[in-house]
């Protein structure tokens, strides 16, 4: 039987883009699929057309979805290796990836000269989130074509038109700058109770019941408390964030004090080989810092 929705090329099968494309088949979605390291894709070989170029992925879609690293593979894919100059009249491009709001507005003109429309729609919610379809999607675009991606974003989350072209990003942006400070707020507090003898365990579960609650406490506090740094969100993607958190600032002059601390906390991460670690693994370089563990039950120097 011949679907009658749009046909979906999806461009990024990586942590994101392997649950989210699940969803979208559970959902009915026709699907053309590519990613640099084809076998990323060979997950859905039966269900889905693997493509051998983002070109060819897009020849045929009525609605293009970009998940990749950063600006430039973004950049690379689309302009580089000609996908924009693919596209079908008419198509959809939707950008899920977090890049720089300026990169946002640029491909949309230039989906615009192909006939095409555009949204650029970052997520925020994780690998956990993509698997449990409840992505919380920050679009930016006209109403007309987010009106037009919401029965793709309902089968991944629900969906925040934020504003025009750009805006999905510089929310985005807000977010990131929230989770990074926040996740370096719950390492330096769970640390400092830990050194002077409380379990860090039982704090973060006391502090769960007060006016510090967060999902960063209740998730990364307890990633912490595990020590369980396997990647959800990279740390060497939260940099990225926090960088481009900086340069937006920076073209709106604006000085962002916690923003650039935090900055340099992961900069420093990674620059000591933590690069693919949960973000939430910022507890590692200040224990680097300060020459101490936090442990689970709060041992340090003075026991």
């Amino acid at each position: 039987m011949t679907s009658t929705l749009p046909r979906i090329a999806f461009l990024g099968i990586g942590l994101m883009g392997t649950p989210m494309t699940r969803n979208l088949l559970d959902a009915g979605f026709p699907m053309t699929l590519w990613n640099r390291t084809r076998s990323k894709c060979e997950t859905f070989a039966g269900e889905v057309t693997i493509a051998d170029t983002p070109a060819d992925a897009v020849a045929d879609a009525d609605v293009v979805i970009t998940m990749l690293e950063n600006s430039q593979v973004v950049e690379d894919v689309m302009i580089g290796q000609s996908a924009m100059n693919s596209l079908k009249a008419g198509a959809l491009v939707i950008d899920m990836s977090s890049v720089q709001p300026s990169v946002a507005r640029r491909h949309a003109e230039l989906a615009e000269k192909r006939g095409a429309g555009y949204v650029d729609a970052p997520v925020s919610g994780g690998t956990v989130g993509a698997a449990e379809a409840r992505l919380s999607i920050m679009a930016g675009g006209s109403e007309t074509d987010v009106e037009r991606a919401r029965p793709v974003f309902d089968a991944l989350g629900k969906c925040t038109r934020i504003g025009p072209v750009g805006a999905g990003q510089l929310a985005k942006l807000a977010n990131q700058a929230i989770v990074g400070i926040t996740i370096g707020a719950v390492s330096e507090a769970l640390l400092l109770a830990a050194k002077g003898g409380a379990d860090p365990a039982a704090v973060r579960e006391a502090l769960m019941g007060g006016f510090a609650s967060s999902r960063i406490l209740e998730l990364h506090g307890q990633r912490m408390i595990d020590r369980e740094f396997a990647p959800g969100a990279p740390a060497r993607i939260q940099l990225k964030d926090m960088r481009m958190i900086l340069d937006e600032a920076r073209a709106e002059g604006l000085t962002l004090p916690l923003a650039q601390q935090t900055h340099n906390g992961y900069l420093s991460l990674i620059a000591n080989g933590h690069s693919d670690v949960d973000h939430s693994g910022l507890l590692l370089e200040l224990e680097h810092m300060n020459g101490t563990l936090m442990g689970s039950l709060g041992r340090g120097p003075k026991e």
